[in-house]
């Protein structure tokens, strides 16, 4: 069993995110903490330590239980985290989610009737 693991490799094997790179990056932009101090994702972490993660519109606090030797499975992921994130993040965001319109800009993609007739008005 390992004693220590970067922390990007970590984030990633528990589905904090989706890649490792993107792991990394989170860490370079100082949305990775643990005890309240930015850490660069060479970082090792070890197990009872926590971490706050920016990943999204959520701020998510995990406590490491343990560490994967490779990427985890869904279901299996609460072996080797805690989530301590308040249940009022989780609400804030799918408040946020859901009362954010759809906007389709003009312009994109297909020419709606009134440009194909200004179009055709132009040739």
């Amino acid at each position: 069993m390992q004693t220590s693991v970067r922390i990007d490799k970590w984030l990633w094997a528990v589905r904090l995110f989706k890649s490792r790179s993107l792991a990394t990056d989170a860490c370079n932009a100082g949305h990775v903490k643990v005890a309240g101090k930015n850490v660069k994702p060479s970082r090792d972490v070890r197990a009872g330590e926590e971490i706050s993660v920016l990943a999204g519109h959520i701020r998510r606090s995990v406590k490491v239980i343990a560490l994967p030797a490779q990427r985890v499975g869904a279901k299996f992921v609460g072996q080797f985290l805690e989530d301590l994130t308040p249940a009022e993040e989780y609400a804030r965001a799918r408040n946020q989610a859901s009362h954010a319109p759809l906007h389709f800009p003009k312009g994109f993609g297909r020419p709606t009737k009134k440009q194909r007739r200004q179009l055709e008005g132009f040739f």
